[in-house]
């Protein structure tokens, strides 16, 4: 039933009202006293600090259970520095396959196009809500996609569509994937992601993982492009293996750091990667059991395969907003947001700027099952509100 201005507004409210897809909530409990600030004012290159960044190392390799003889080190810039670091250094020997299906992936596909400039470029594209043909990949080349879409809510279903023989180097853009879905390390050769993601960590690093094939690559390829210093990985021909002990290419924040390491043993005292995926999971199969019944809200990827259990997008489909102009449907969602806000029930959920009408909604990790059940109510209570208020204007 469609609630309406004089329907009761629920009673219970969620917890933590943090259901931001990036930065994402803190992990339960979390608090700065948690933290160990030891380090703060020491040199990152100091024995202490070179020990507190080969811990994130250690720790990350060890729950991510990552395949013998691939790498994972800290990088600047968030993800995107990460991405970048690897479009820079690895494109070029061979066409590239750049898939794109929202915000992120086609950041890629610019940045490939119009800054590398690259002659062998073949761009598979969808709209938000779907996927590019998978089957139309062509792994005797260079492959760039997200495994999930941040900003669409549609993520690919497995690793089955990539090829075990193939020639070309695959780069995923993991941010909003990783710690939540399970990854086919062996089919992946870069894999980048930030910890203000599913560890909910804070900004302003990223970590960029290669397997035996990328690092190949990078020690027998070098780039037709001036390389920035913070994009470079090698050094005379050979890895710089610094970077994946902890010996950052530039000064990180060691507090950052530090929150890092506490997201990160918050995620083995869960049980490891099995407990985080258990998590994100179920709010998942909450919201979707919700959609199934609701009479307003449906979910913006087109099939429940692709569906995101991270960045859970909700598409406004009821036919009476369907039928109204282009600024009335797009003001739906912002409303709906700015009355939970107001209610300090749920922080920015409207949807991404490019996307089609939606409401976004964080179901990561640190996120508790519980809360995303205890929002579903207040989602119609701020619907109904919304269309009220729009009706009667």
């Amino acid at each position: 039933m469609v609630a309406t201005p004089a329907f009761a507004k629920p009673v219970q409210k969620p917890q933590s009202p943090h259901f931001s897809s990036g930065p994402c909530k803190k992990r339960p409990g979390w608090s700065a006293d948690a933290l160990d600030v030891r380090v703060l004012g020491r040199s990152h290159r100091s024995k202490f600090g070179k020990t507190r960044m080969a811990e994130v190392i250690d720790r990350s390799r060890d729950l991510l259970n990552l395949p013998e003889g691939y790498v994972l080190g800290v990088v600047p810039a968030s993800d995107t520095g990460a991405v970048e670091m690897a479009l820079w250094s690895l494109l070029g020997p061979r066409g590239v396959d750049l898939l794109a299906w929202e915000s992120f992936g086609a950041t890629w596909v610019s940045d490939v196009k119009v800054q590398l400039k690259l002659d062998d470029i073949r761009v598979l594209e969808a709209d938000y809500g779907k996927l590019p043909d998978l089957g139309a990949v062509d792994f005797n080349r260079d492959v760039v996609f997200t495994w999930n879409g941040t900003t669409s809510g549609v993520r690919v279903p497995n690793g089955d569509w990539i090829a075990d023989d193939r020639k070309g180097l695959t780069i995923c853009d993991a941010t909003s994937a990783i710690f939540a879905m399970e990854l086919p390390w062996q089919k992946l050769d870069v894999v980048t992601y930030s910890w203000q993601k599913v560890l909910g960590g804070e900004g302003g690093h990223g970590i960029i993982i290669l397997s035996p094939r990328a690092i190949e690559r990078l020690e027998n390829h070098e780039p037709a492009w001036p390389m920035p210093k913070i994009f470079r990985m090698t050094k005379g021909g050979k890895l710089m293996d610094g970077i994946f002990r902890g010996e950052t290419i530039n000064t990180p924040s060691m507090l950052v750091v530090e929150d890092a390491i506490d997201a990160l043993k918050w995620a083995e005292s869960l049980g490891g990667l099995p407990g985080l995926l258990k998590r994100t999971r179920e709010s998942h199969a909450i919201l979707r059991a919700w959609l199934t019944d609701s009479d307003w809200a449906t979910n913006l990827a087109d099939l429940p395969e692709t569906e995101s259990n991270t960045s859970m997008c909700v598409r406004i489909s009821d036919p009476w907003a369907l039928s109204q102009d282009e600024a009335t449907q797009k003001s739906l969602p912002k409303r709906i947001a700015q009355l939970l806000e107001d209610e300090n029930v749920a922080f920015d959920i409207n949807g991404y700027v490019s996307a089609p009408p939606s409401l976004r909604i964080w179901g990561g990790a640190t996120v508790e099952p519980d809360d995303i059940r205890a929002l579903l109510p207040w989602l119609d209570w701020a619907y109904g509100v919304a269309k009220a208020e729009i009706q009667n204007a």
